[in-house]
């Protein structure tokens, strides 16, 4: 159903058994898959494609343009999986020409009031962002991982897969995978052993990423004699997944 009262651009695309509220407004080149909610008083502006079954809530606007002030009106766009739930709101940008002018969003993820995801950002799949959680631009939040409410991540920060940022944290470096972090600015506590239980990983495996992080954060180890040392325990998925998030950082990791 497709209130009267919503404003819906001649070249938009309307899935199948899309819902769109009161005073809506769908603008150019935006692309909404079959099964989509959304609500009263959202904005959604293109270019933005969008998958099944998302839920959008009242007054997000997204894929606008970002206030970069690099930006200037280039045709980027923003990318949304399916089955997302967006509550009530959050703020999407589009990606910038400066990096690869598009931003992506995943799929089952929950992004919570006033949440706000920045350009060129890489969002995962099943990741949770807690009320006011905002990230920057560039920044790439792996699957799985939860930032609690208010917390704040640096532009061009990675977050590996499978971490917890706690309340009001302030990301300024890469977060490893599955790690567990708190403070402004945020450093590491533990792994996110629970998560991690939940999620399906072996006794075993949380035993040897336990085993991990001791020798990245507790062992007063090098960076370089630290990794070594955990390429030893062998090839576990949950060893490959730590290494990969270590050594693809850019702004170096939290220590």
């Amino acid at each position: 159903m497709i209130d009267p009262t919503a404003i819906i651009a001649p070249s938009a695309i309307i899935g199948e058994n899309v819902s769109i509220g009161p005073w809506t407004i769908i603008g150019a080149d935006v692309e909404i898959g079959d099964g989509c909610h959304i609500a009263s008083h959202v904005v959604v502006r293109g270019p933005t494609k969008m998958g099944a079954n998302n839920k959008i809530f009242q007054f997000s606007t997204i894929g606008d343009d970002t206030p970069d002030l690099k930006y200037n009106g280039e045709p980027t766009r923003l990318i949304i999986g399916d089955n997302n739930t967006i509550r009530e709101g959050v703020t999407i940008h589009r990606g910038t020409v400066q990096d690869n002018s598009e931003t992506i969003i995943g799929n089952d993820n929950l992004l919570m009031a006033y949440v706000h995801i920045g350009h060129d950002c890489v969002v995962g799949n099943n990741c949770i962002l807690v009320n006011n959680a905002s990230i920057s631009g560039h920044v790439y939040v792996g699957d799985w991982t939860i930032l609690s409410g208010y917390v704040l991540v640096h532009q061009f920060v990675h977050i590996g897969p499978h971490c917890f940022i706690g309340p009001a944290a302030f990301i300024y470096h890469d977060v490893p995978a599955f790690v567990t972090a708190f403070g402004s600015p945020a450093e590491p506590r533990t792994i996110n052993r629970e998560g991690l239980k939940r999620r399906g990983f072996s006794s075993d495996q949380i035993a040897l990423a336990n085993k991990a992080y001791k020798l990245l954060y507790r062992r007063g180890l090098g960076l370089d004699e630290a990794l070594k040392e955990i390429m030893a325990l062998g090839d576990d998925e949950i060893i490959s997944m730590l290494l990969a998030s270590v050594e693809n950082s850019t702004r170096g990791i939290i220590r």
